[in-house]
């Protein structure tokens, strides 16, 4: 499903989209208002979000919808053109599966969609790297939450926006290896994805 007030890009997205094979377009959304009853009414695999629309923004969409209490949380990669720091943040804490910027691209659109219906969650290497290093929050009391060095440092890599892959080569483990860490992780931490795993790495200050 895809919410963004503007006719042209809801058409851009629902082409690109749709010209895969292993996506269609079910439903549109031109405020939070709309997008959080189609979302209900259609339950998407995935739900693209803007954050400035009418009557309801996307952040708050985005916490009726997939927050930390929605028992049945959908699963929404918020895509717009504010790389605020403050709209990320509010985003992570939402419970966004994934942040993208508008001008990222097809094929980065394409792989947020995928990540996300996957259990998967992809955050703008930009925004990773340039905004979530940035973020002004105190860091919370709690260590490190328990996880053993080996974690930490799965932690650390997926807070640098690095894949799954990317992280077995840097540590000479296999992709089944850095799952069942981050299966752990989750655990631990009470973290849905990769994005909160990044979220409280950042805010503890845990990447340089």
């Amino acid at each position: 499903m895809i919410a963004d007030d503007q006719a042209m890009v809801r058409t851009g997205f629902g082409m690109i989209l749709g010209a895969q094979p292993d996506m269609e377009v079910v439903g549109e959304a031109a405020d939070g208002v709309e997008a959080v009853a189609e979302a209900r009414r259609l339950k998407p695999d995935v739900a693209l979000m803007d954050i400035r629309m009418p009557r309801m923004d996307g952040l708050q969409a985005l916490r009726l919808l997939a927050g930390p209490d929605v028992p049945d949380p959908v699963k929404v990669v918020v895509v717009t053109t504010f790389d605020l720091d403050e709209y990320v943040h509010q985003a992570l804490l939402g419970g966004a599966a994934g942040f993208l910027l508008k001008d990222s691209g097809p094929a980065l659109l394409i792989e947020a969609v995928r990540a996300a219906a996957s259990g998967d969650a992809l955050v703008s290497p930009s925004i990773t790297v340039r905004l979530l290093r940035h973020l002004a929050a105190p860091a919370p009391s709690g260590g490190d939450g328990g996880l053993s060095p080996r974690e930490l440092e799965v932690v650390r890599l997926t807070a640098r926006g690095q894949t799954n892959a990317e992280i077995a080569g840097e540590l000479f483990i296999s992709v089944g290896t850095v799952k069942t860490h981050l299966g752990s992780i989750h655990t631990k931490l009470g973290t849905r994805n990769r994005v909160e795993i990044a979220a409280w790495a950042w805010e503890r200050r845990l990447v340089a």
